[in-house]
């Protein structure tokens, strides 16, 4: 009977949670008086901060009434997403502050400039807090706090709050993630009980694939705050560089069955370059908030579980900036209240957290204003003393063959304010040659100096061997760019100050043929529209030269005669797509070539690509978002997302081309007859990760895996994570070489290329070496953090395998090609997948 009465008992509490009336006073200070004059947030969005999650159409409303009724904010819309939504930025502090504010401004940025940072009288200056919520926007409390803390900030009377917006400039980001947090509040809402479940088996904590999380693509933004390739990072860096806060915090939220988490985080997983006064300042802010929760009993922890180790997070941006950035995680509720170890996790109860936190930075900003402005000055003039030590003066880069990768580069240098000057002379440096009108050069002698150095490190030995992120990120090693160091200034010349795509040109028109190589970035692109157009195409398997010009392997033909347009309308578009690609097009009068004449059956047809991306359940999200990212925006080729759960039933006829992001494949077994009749009838089959596990299971690929072997001797129970988690690949960059005549390496002209992987996938090479165009060298570590077994076990391993089946082709990688938007330098190894497969 006792065990009958437990379990009804534990029932009753699992099924449902009555929410109580929440009154703002739960979470507001009641020390102070506030204006009524300044809506509340249910004035304006019809319910309590907490009773339901508010979307970000109801967010933005809120603070553009804000805007209009206080005047110590002011808004602004820095772009939109790519779903549409607005990226709304408030300002916030006194209105005399206010009417001063670009001066303020200015005054502000000196503190980085060495030459003018000891005229400016720290005592007398505001903090500049940039306070960011929700990133991840299936983590709600944070953007749902925003609507509290930005109503305090309106409302509150008193001397205490006059100081605080006399001595602060806040850069209020009330959403980090507009289109992941209207994809979340939506789904909670929608499955909200009035009797709210706690269940967590609920559906309304079990969202459907690929959750709120992220951004329209699938990205998570906050890995993007280095390399900038999103739009909603773009605007948010814009205004991060316009202003360089002291403090900036970053709002998230984690496991359910946790407490609440601020930083410092683990103090040996710290990037070098943070100095160590950052950490000791980080921790300062951190009594702050433990006093602030301490006050309303929330339990925390500091120092665990999370680093400050790779710059592309917000929390570790600011390091490496001159600031101090600011992780907060908070036990997530994952809708309206949910079932913890802690008891009864309630939405309400986060979103008090983290608006106690976000007062309590403030709270630190106020009282630690000197010292923080202080430490933003000394920091660049310390990195000034570093420049001077420096035997490397400059950095060059560029590529004479890929030039719009050079300028994508350049453009993400730009976005964080790193000078770059145009090349004085022609350079070789370690063999490789730097011309004046390819390449730029970066003078270390600038205020981003350790950004500069973060970017291109290149590092291998660690103190920690766990990683929360990834343990490399050497930025020209992820374009494929050509770069070097030189000790002198002397081929410093102007800097560039307009940066403009370098557009391509047909060099004559013709009748007779075109010819183009496959090297720049956007060539896909190019030959995606010439066959959409209904041109026919061929690609080169051979090198050639015609008229006097060479032409490498991959190397793209375009006949006249036979064509659906005649010779001056060909003429005229490719002027349009050379313009807009970037891709110089040839026109020759001639067949008759040195190697093989145009008319050779060394030149192959290309048909138009028609791509399906499975997606859904068993998919892993993030990478089939990059796939379809640079497909969609880059090289403008439709795409259809096909779910996996269909996948059996789907006419596979239609398409040229199915690609299988990472998956366990369990999702695909009944689909496995449709695959193969797909391939075998002509189809290109591209898997990636882990889903080369469920291709050799299911015979689409003949390949052996290694594994690495782990001697765990003397390790102890406490430690046997750590052991585990060292044996991680987290993210690392390692070469492979290339047989530049495959197909799967048209378009690239040296023999070694950096790879990013963060896998323990390994296939055995066997003894067919053309069967081998691309494998890992003997010593392929460029750099990261890898253990010594798997570093053993991935030497001269296959990350590129192929099979022919039927009359279609089966190709395997086992590393990201597209990792997170900015790896640009192997997006053309899926791109010649595609378009070459066919002759692999």
């Amino acid at each position: 009977m006792k065990n009958f009465t437990f379990l009804w008992l534990l029932c009753l509490s699992m099924l449902g949670y009555s929410q109580e009336s929440i009154d703002l006073s739960y979470y507001l200070p009641q020390d102070v008086t506030y204006n009524s004059n300044i809506p509340t947030p249910k004035d304006i969005l019809g319910f309590q901060v907490g009773e339901w999650h508010a979307s970000h159409d109801k967010i933005v409303h809120y603070m553009q009434v804000l805007a209009d009724k206080s005047d110590r904010i002011t808004l602004e819309n820095r772009g939109t997403t790519y779903e549409g939504r607005p990226l709304i930025l408030l300002t916030i502090t006194s209105p005399e502050n206010h009417n001063h504010i670009d001066q303020i401004r200015e005054d502000h940025l000196k503190l980085s400039d060495v030459s003018k940072s000891n005229e400016m009288k720290t005592d007398q200056m505001p903090l500049v807090v940039y306070q960011g919520f929700s990133i991840h926007g299936n983590e709600a409390s944070g953007a749902n706090a925003a609507l509290l803390v930005a109503y305090y900030l309106a409302a509150a009377q008193g001397k205490e709050m006059d100081d605080l917006l006399k001595n602060t400039i806040i850069l209020f980001d009330p959403a980090f993630n507009p289109d992941g947090i209207q994809r979340f509040s939506t789904w909670v809402n929608m499955h909200k009980n009035q009797q709210i479940t706690t269940n967590p088996d609920d559906r309304e904590y079990k969202e459907s694939w690929p959750g709120g999380r992220t951004n329209h693509y699938w990205f998570d933004m906050n890995r993007d705050w280095l390399v900038c390739q999103l739009p909603e990072s773009q605007a948010r860096i814009k205004s991060f560089h316009q202003w360089k806060p002291n403090i900036l915090t970053d709002h998230h939220e984690m496991g359910t069955n946790s407490t609440f988490f601020f930083q410092p985080g683990i103090p040996s997983r710290t990037h070098p370059l943070t100095p160590e006064l950052n950490q000791k300042l980080t921790a300062k802010i951190g009594t702050f908030h433990a006093k602030a929760l301490d006050k309303i009993g929330s339990l925390y922890y500091t120092e665990e579980s999370y680093d400050d180790f790779y710059y592309g997070k917000g929390s570790t941006f600011p390091d490496v900036n001159g600031g101090i950035g600011i992780l907060f995680e908070q036990a997530s509720s994952r809708g309206h209240a949910q079932e913890s170890v802690n008891g009864v996790l309630t939405f309400p109860f986060t979103i008090r957290n983290q608006f106690t936190a976000a007062l309590s930075t403030l709270a630190a900003g106020k009282s630690m204003r000197n010292e923080l402005l202080n430490y933003q000055r000394n920091f660049y003039i310390e990195a000034k003393k570093e420049v001077s030590k420096d035997k490397q003066k400059a950095i060059v880069f560029g590529d004479p063959f890929d030039r719009a990768k050079t300028f994508e580069f350049a453009k993400m240098l730009k976005r964080q304010h790193i000078k770059f000057n145009k090349l004085r002379n022609n350079l070789t440096i370690n063999g490789k040659t730097f011309t004046e009108a390819d390449s730029y050069i970066i003078p270390s002698d600038q205020p981003n100096y350790r950004m500069i150095k973060a970017m291109f490190e290149k590092r291998t030995t660690f103190k920690d061997s766990l990683f929360y992120d990834v343990s490399a990120w050497t930025l020209p090693l992820a374009f494929d760019l050509n770069y070097g160091y030189v000790n002198t200034t002397a081929s410093i010349g102007e800097e560039v100050e307009d940066l403009h795509f370098p557009t391509g040109i047909v060099t004559e028109k013709s009748d007779y043929a075109y010819v183009f190589e496959w090297d720049e970035y956007y060539t896909p692109k190019a030959v995606y529209q010439i066959l959409a157009k209904g041109l026919r195409a061929k690609v080169a398997t051979v090198p050639f030269e015609v008229e006097g010009k060479t032409f490498d392997y991959g190397s793209i033909l375009i006949p006249i005669q036979n064509q659906n347009m005649d010779a001056s309308a060909i003429y005229t578009f490719l002027s349009g797509i050379a313009k807009s690609t970037g891709v110089n097009i040839t026109g020759v009068k001639t067949g008759l070539t040195k190697g093989t004449s145009l008319g050779s059956n060394n030149f192959k047809i290309l048909s138009k690509p028609n791509i399906a991306v499975l997606v859904g359940d068993g998919i892993t999200y993030a990478d089939a978002g990059e796939i379809w990212h640079v497909l969609d925006t880059r090289y403008e080729i439709p795409v259809t997302k096909i779910e996996a759960s269909r996948l059996g039933s789907v006419d596979l006829s239609k398409y040229t081309t199915l690609i299988i992001p990472s998956t366990s494949g369990n999702n695909l077994n009944e689909a496995t007859s449709n695959i193969k009749d797909f391939v075998q009838n002509g189809g290109i089959l591209i898997g990636y990760k882990n889903a080369l596990r469920w291709m050799n299971t299911h015979n689409f690929l003949s390949i052996k895996f290694n594994k690495s072997t782990v001697k765990n001797k003397d390790v102890n129970f406490a430690n046997r994570s750590n052991l585990q988690g060292a044996q991680r690949i987290g993210g690392a960059i390692f070469e492979a070489k290339f047989d530049l005549s495959h197909p799967i390496a048209y378009g690239y002209n040296d023999d070694k290329i950096a790879l990013f992987r963060n896998s323990t996938l390994f296939i055995e090479a066997d003894s067919t070496n053309y069967m081998h165009p691309l494998q890992y060298t003997n010593n392929p570590l460029l750099s990261g953090y890898v253990s010594k077994e798997n570093l053993k076990t991935l030497k001269n391993t296959l990350p590129f395998v192929t099979k022919s089946m039927g009359r279609g082709q089966v190709i395997g990688f086992t590393d990201n090609t597209n990792f997170r938007a900015f790896w640009y330098g192997t997006n053309k190894l899926m791109m010649n997948a595609i378009f070459f497969g066919k002759t692999m």
